[in-house]
């Protein structure tokens, strides 16, 4: 699927575990046609123990093209035997993910971000996955590991994993990670971004791609790393919590598609109707509120948010339908609000990258026989 598509992708959403389902996928799309969209993070074992099921985990609507699948585990054979399972479903990409601090995956699960103190194991699990499909594959990693963090250590860790494996797209999340003393919150937060590390990459590896991840909130700071030289740019939680903002410049600003004059109002009336086709479909759930839950960002900054939100978390305890959800809720969010097409971008720290090229760390010489040994 991938070559109908620009590749790799300037844009893309993060995966994020609870949140990049398959509702804010439909959301998403509904904004921007050329945003790549993730999956949240499906351990191997999952895919494998639950073959009988898979259209619950692995299933999506066509429109949601471009879609990446992003892979978690430490078993090989189930790393094997979980893409080859997700072959019928078509992703565009399988990324593998090497930067989850949630002690769930980097804790009892010996997998996510650990797996970057043993790149031979990475690039060991990325030929088995790139063997068992046709689409690429890519690593979604930090800069470091606790006390793991020198510029040097990332470098051995990206040149053996590419030299070793077909990766060749790394996604790079450009803060370390802590495993012991802060939660996954925390670690999105209190270890400092070190952009020059991701651009000292760029200059390091030229015959690979990298995306920058990490800290990135408005459309002008993603332009201003793509002008910088990051061949992608990949948004978290402001994708999430700020969409009309954030995905609904993506194609024109970003891409240069035509400015569209799509409206709030057009983009509920459709995930309504998605919405209530799903609401219950696996018995019990998906709920109401689950289905709501991408769009509490919606109105984001907009006059009426807060008396909406307010309304919402009256009506998730009455409403059985979404349509019933939003005529008791859209009551509170004007007319203007509703059916105002995108205005302009919100402004950002456009110069954030302005002068990444004068930080950047020594180069970096790969160690030929230290790779070989490992």
């Amino acid at each position: 699927m991938v070559a109908n598509f620009y590749y790799p992708p300037l844009f893309s959403v993060a995966p994020m575990m609870d949140w990049t389902d398959h509702h804010y996928r439909t959301l998403a799309r509904l904004i921007s046609k050329h945003a790549w969209l993730y999956t949240e993070m499906l351990a191997a074992e999952t895919i494998v123990h639950q073959k009988g099921n898979l259209d619950r985990f692995l299933a999506y609507s066509p429109d949601q093209h471009p879609i990446v699948l992003q892979i978690g585990g430490s078993n090989l054979e189930n790393l094997a035997k979980a893409t080859e399972l997700a072959n019928s479903y078509c992703y565009d990409e399988i990324n593998f993910n090497c930067g989850c601090p949630s002690p769930r995956v980097a804790g009892r699960g010996c997998f996510g971000v650990r797996l970057m103190l043993d790149p031979k194991f990475v690039a060991e699990a990325i030929s088995l996955i790139a063997a068992n499909t046709d689409v690429p594959v890519s690593v979604k990693c930090r800069i470091g590991v606790d006390d793991h963090d020198s510029y040097n250590e990332l470098c051995d860790f990206i040149y053996k994993v590419s030299s070793q494996s077909p990766a060749k797209h790394f996604i790079i999340h450009s803060r370390k990670a802590l495993l012991k003393g802060l939660n996954p919150a925390e670690n999105r937060s209190i270890p400092p971004l070190k952009y020059e590390y991701f651009y000292g990459l760029l200059r390091d590896f030229p015959d690979l791609t990298f995306t920058i991840n990490g800290g990135i909130t408005s459309i002008d700071e993603v332009n201003g790393a793509l002008k910088a030289g990051a061949h992608g740019v990949m948004v978290g939680r402001a994708a999430y919590h700020n969409p009309w903002h954030i995905l609904g410049h993506v194609d024109s600003a970003v891409y240069g598609a035509p400015r569209s004059d799509l409206t709030r109002r057009q983009v509920l009336e459709k995930y309504q109707i998605y919405g209530d086709s799903v609401v219950r479909k696996y018995g019990l759930g998906p709920t109401v509120r689950d289905i709501v839950k991408p769009l509490l960002g919606f109105f984001h900054s907009e006059p009426g948010n807060g008396l909406w939100k307010r309304k919402a978390n009256s009506a998730f305890h009455t409403c059985t339908t979404v349509k019933s959800f939003l005529e008791e809720t859209l009551v509170a969010i004007p007319d203007s609000v509703l059916d105002s097409p995108f205005g302009e971008p919100q402004s950002g720290r456009g110069d954030l990258f302005a002068n990444i090229h004068g930080l950047l760390p020594t180069p970096y010489r790969a160690r030929e026989v230290d790779a070989i040994a490992i």
